[in-house]
């Protein structure tokens, strides 16, 4: 079976489940994003194999379209149960993986979604946004234009659907600034940042109040989720 196991956010380990913590223990083969962050949390959520002769890591290559993927192949068609996490968060969303995923249907290996914490749907469920019908449109452009041509398009959308999307957490302060400049005064928006972590911050107000807003939170460097209504 393929397990997809939810990582903490924000490192904290109360969001750990019960359900990971009863399916982990069991796991001797993870397909992972980076095997030394996957170390540390592992550790960080109790886990006790020894990793240099018990366990075996796939490290994911996102920015390679053709890699060679036999040895999961090999392990999916094994008996063994195969954990697939993220660097934080639930596996899959905003995060590389569902092509592994997509690799245990075409196999016929049972997949097994594990509860756990996703930022996307924790900012979403904050916002006071509508909540029956939403999208999550990742990451925005970096080119400038086609960011504020996306943002406008989808301030159209959001009439009739909550819009969430981030961006790397060092081009928070001007995705915000962009939002604020080219977006309808009254456009409501939300941030959710750093959330379940210490410094966690979530507010909705409109654009023309987020404008008159002299107390805003550092955004810079820290994981973000943006959201818009009307």
């Amino acid at each position: 079976m393929l397990y997809l196991i939810p990582v903490p956010i924000s490192d904290n380990t109360q969001t750990i489940s019960i359900q990971s913590q009863y399916i982990l223990p069991n796991i001797k083969k993870f397909i992972v994003e980076n095997v030394k962050t996957a170390r540390r949390m592992l550790r960080k959520m109790d886990y006790q194999l020894n990793f240099d002769e018990e366990v075996q890591f796939f490290e994911m290559d996102k920015h390679q379209k053709n890699q060679d993927i036999s040895i999961v192949k090999a392990w999916l068609l094994s008996d063994e149960d195969i954990g697939l996490m993220s660097e934080a968060g639930l596996p899959c969303i905003a995060d590389p993986g569902s092509e592994f995923v997509a690799l245990a249907h075409q196999l016929k290996v049972k997949v097994i979604p594990l509860s756990g914490p996703s930022s996307i749907i924790m900012a979403l469920i904050a916002s006071g946004f509508n909540g029956q019908n939403f999208a999550f449109v990742g990451y925005l452009p970096i080119d400038k234009n086609s960011r504020i041509q996306k943002i406008k398009q989808l301030e159209t959308l959001s009439a009739t659907q909550t819009q969430l999307f981030m961006d790397t957490p060092y081009r928070n302060k001007e995705l915000f600034l962009d939002l604020i400049t080219h977006l309808q005064p009254h456009t409501k928006l939300s941030i959710a940042l750093d959330i379940s972590g210490s410094d966690q911050y979530i507010q909705s107000m409109t654009v023309k109040e987020w404008s008159k807003n002299d107390q805003l939170p550092d955004l810079h460097k820290i994981p973000c989720i943006f959201g818009m209504s009307k």
